[in-house]
């Protein structure tokens, strides 16, 4: 089975008052997005389920992918991956899981670099190290794990097999987005 741990996209901070929840994305973070979703498309790394947290900037960030999406998928928004730990986030992927073959999370930092560490068991060492040393925004892991559902996830048995930042990504005809906070 395979997890992508999806970082959302680079999120606006210009407005004042605007509670961290409610934060949009950039225009960056739009474009970033997109090609996120250009790149899951052109790669077959298309979810069959995604669990995405509420927060604005993450549900704008699943809108970006959705135009490349053309299969049927199953789509779980929920508070419970918004201001919450690496715990958190590997009990809701072993409780909300199910037995989707290709499940995507969207969600924020720390959390979304601490939960693929955690997962993290072999793979290519570089990988791990490069995700531990920065997971951007609009960053995506790609873990593989030998279970048949999602429940039976555990700690470090996770390998991870692509670490992708938009940096590395670009637009036809545009230039590389960035990828610092």
């Amino acid at each position: 089975m395979r997890l992508l741990l999806l970082r959302h996209a680079k999120s606006a901070w210009d407005v004042a008052g605007l509670a961290d929840f409610d934060r949009p994305l950039a225009p960056r973070g739009r474009r970033a997005a997109t090609m996120i979703g250009e790149h899951l498309a052109a790669h077959r790394l298309i979810p069959d389920r995604i669990l995405c947290s509420s927060a604005r900037r993450t549900r704008e960030t699943l809108m970006g992918l959705m135009p490349m999406i053309s299969t049927d998928l199953e789509i779980r928004i929920t508070r419970g991956l918004y201001e919450v730990g690496a715990d958190a986030y590997v009990d809701t992927i072993g409780a909300l899981g199910g037995n989707a073959r290709n499940l995507m999370m969207i969600g924020h930092n720390p959390t979304m670099q601490d939960t693929a560490i955690e997962l993290i068991g072999n793979g290519n060492p570089a990988l791990r190290e490069e995700i531990a040393d920065k997971f951007p925004t609009a960053g995506l892991a790609v873990i593989d794990f030998d279970i048949h559902k999602w429940s039976e996830l555990r700690p470090r048995t996770g390998r991870v097999v692509a670490f992708f930042r938009p940096r590395e990504l670009e637009l036809v005809g545009s230039e590389p987005i960035a990828d610092d906070e």
